[in-house]
C-alpha cells in the first residue's frame, strides 16, 4: 500500500471520527431542545385548541388522559406492550392494523432518553424500598368509536391559506389530480406519476409534461396525483397516513375515479414504495414501472428492518447537510414540527423572497411542493410508509419480479446523497430484468430537473417498449 492510498485512508478515518464526535455533542443539545419543545407545543395546544395533544415521546397513560380530556367519542386510542416500549395511536378517520404504524414513531433511543429513564428506574427502586405497596400496572384500553370523515378543521401551526386549504372548500375527499389528455379524450395509454417524500404534482407537471413530445400528448393520458396531506390534496390533522391509507386513496382518487384498465407507473423516492405496492395488488393493471431514486435497503437478517432503515436514511450526522436536515426530520417531532411552523406556514413569503432575489427568474414550483403540507402529514408518511416499509419492499420486489409481467426502469443520480446509488443496485439484484440507469453528477432533485427534455424522450422510449412486448 503506497504512502499516499494510506494518507488517504487515515484521513477518511479522522473525519468520520470528527463527524460522529461533533455529532453527538450536536445531536445531545437537540435532544434537550426537543425535549423542552414538547412541553412548549402541549401549552400551546391547549391554549389554541383547548385539549392537550398527545405526542409520541409522552408515556401512554398521559396520552390516554389528553384524549380523554377533549373530543370524547372521536379518538381512538390504541396501546400495545412491546418489549420496554408502548404504542400510542390516535386515530378518527379509518380503521387501521398496529403492523401499519412504524415503531419509529415511538422508539427513538437517544442520550437524554436514556438518562431520564435511568434516573426514573433509580426513583421508582427508592420508592419501593421506602413503601412495599404492590405495584399497579396501568394498562390502556382501546376505544373502538370511530368517525368515518376527514378530521377537516387544520391545526393552529398549519398553514390556513387559499392554497394549502384549497381541499376544504369541496365536498369530495379524494385526491388532486392533474390530467393532462389528448384534445379528444381519445388516450390509448395512461400513465401515473407519483411524487417523492416533501413534493407534489407540480414537480412533474412543471418538468416532464410540457417536454413530452406531440406524439406522446395524442396518445397518452397524463395523470398526476397530489398524495394525501400534500399539494392541494385532502391533509385530515388526524390520519396516520398509513401506507394502507395511501394506497387506498390512490385508487378512490386515480384508478377507479378514471377507470384505469391498465397504466405505466413513473414514480419519485417516497412514490417507488407505493409504485410496487399498487404493483403487487394490481399486477395485470401494471404496464411498466419507471422509479427513481428507490429507497430500498437490503436488512441483514436478525435486524429490526425499519430502524435500520431509519438509521441508513438519518444516520445521526452533522455532515453532509443532507444527512444533518434528515436526521432532524426524523429522529425529532417537535423540532420538525418547528421547522415546519416557521416554513411551511410561512410559504408566501419565502416564494416573494426567493423570487425578489433572483429578480423573478426561478420558478418556484419545487418550493410549492416542498412546503406545502402540515407537519402531520410528513412526520407521520415519512416514519410509516419510508421507515415502515422497511419490511416490505423486498416481498413487494419479490412480487413484481415473479407475478408482474412488465418493463421494469429505474434511474438515479450518481451524486445522490439523501438515497445512495446502491440502492438501485439492490433493485436490480431483487429484479433482474430491471434496467439501472445511473445518471452522472445529478443528485436527488437534478435526476429530473434540469433534465427534463431528456428524461421526457427516456420515458417515451420505455413506454413505446412496453407497448410492443
Amino acid at each position: 500500500m503506497s504512502s499516499s492510498t494510506r494518507l488517504t485512508l487515515h484521513s477518511m478515518g479522522f473525519s468520520r471520527w470528527l463527524n460522529r464526535s461533533v455529532g453527538f455533542f450536536v445531536f445531545f443539545i437537540l435532544d434537550i431542545v426537543d425535549f423542552l419543545l414538547c412541553f412548549t407545543y402541549r401549552t400551546l395546544d391547549f391554549f389554541f385548541e383547548s385539549e392537550w395533544k398527545p405526542c409520541y415521546c409522552c408515556p401512554p397513560p398521559e396520552a390516554k388522559q389528553a384524549a380523554a380530556g377533549g373530543n370524547r367519542g372521536r379518538k381512538m386510542i390504541v396501546s400495545e406492550r412491546s418489549g420496554e416500549y408502548s404504542k400510542v395511536v390516535s386515530l378518527t378517520r379509518t380503521k387501521i392494523h398496529l403492523d401499519e404504524i412504524s415503531d419509529t414513531l415511538y422508539s427513538r433511543p437517544s442520550l437524554l432518553a436514556k438518562l431520564v429513564k435511568c434516573f426514573k428506574k433509580n426513583a421508582v427502586e427508592c420508592s419501593d424500598e421506602r413503601s412495599p405497596s404492590t405495584k399497579k400496572k396501568t394498562l390502556l384500553t382501546v376505544n373502538s368509536t370511530v368517525v368515518e370523515k376527514l378530521q377537516r378543521t387544520p391545526r393552529w401551526s398549519d398553514c390556513h391559506c387559499t392554497f394549502c386549504t384549497s381541499w376544504l372548500s369541496s365536498s369530495s375527499s379524494s385526491l388532486f389530480v392533474n390530467v393532462q389528455q389528448p384534445k379528444d379524450n381519445k388516450a390509448q395509454e395512461n400513465v401515473v406519476f407519483i411524487h417523492g417524500f416533501l413534493s407534489s404534482s407540480t414537480f412533474w407537471t412543471e418538468t416532464l409534461f410540457p417536454n413530452f413530445s406531440d406524439s406522446a400528448k395524442s396518445n397518452y393520458r397524463f395523470l398526476a396525483v397530489d398524495l394525501l396531506g400534500y399539494g392541494k390534496s385532502p391533509k385530515p390533522n388526524d390520519s396516520l397516513y398509513t401506507l394502507k391509507e395511501h394506497l387506498e386513496m390512490i385508487e378512490r382518487s386515480v384508478i377507479s375515479q378514471f377507470r384505469l384498465k391498465t397504466f405505466h407507473v413513473v414514480a419519485h423516492s417516497l412514490g417507488c414504495i407505493l409504485a410496487l405496492a399498487l404493483a403487487a395488488k394490481h399486477p395485470g393493471a401494471i404496464k411498466s414501472i419507471t422509479l427513481l431514486a428507490p429507497p430500498y435497503y437490503s436488512v441483514p437478517k436478525g435486524v429490526q428492518a425499519t430502524q435500520y432503515v431509519m438509521r441508513k436514511m438519518a444516520p445521526k450526522e452533522v455532515w453532509p447537510p443532507m444527512a444533518f436536515a434528515a436526521s432532524v426530520a426524523s429522529w425529532y417531532e417537535h423540532l420538525s414540527r418547528t421547522v415546519s411552523l416557521v416554513l411551511c406556514k410561512n410559504h408566501h413569503l419565502l416564494e416573494f423572497l426567493t423570487k425578489l432575489l433572483t429578480r423573478n427568474r426561478m420558478r418556484t414550483y419545487l418550493i410549492e411542493g416542498f412546503l406545502c403540507h402540515t407537519h402531520n402529514a410528513s412526520w407521520h408518511t415519512l416514519h410509516n410508509i419510508i421507515f415502515g416499509s422497511g419490511s416490505k419492499i423486498e416481498a413487494y420486489l419479490d412480487h413484481v419480479r415473479d407475478n408482474v409481467n412488465c418493463d421494469v426502469s429505474v434511474f438515479h443520480g450518481g451524486r445522490d446523497e439523501l438515497i445512495p446509488v446502491e440502492c438501485s443496485y439492490g433493485v436490480k439484484r431483487k429484479v433482474p430484468r430491471a434496467r439501472i440507469h445511473i445518471v452522472p453528477d445529478k443528485d436527488h432533485i437534478t435526476i429530473v430537473v434540469g433534465r427534463q427534455k431528456e428524461f421526457a424522450g427516456e420515458l417515451e422510449l420505455i413506454w413505446r417498449r412496453s407497448s410492443t412486448t
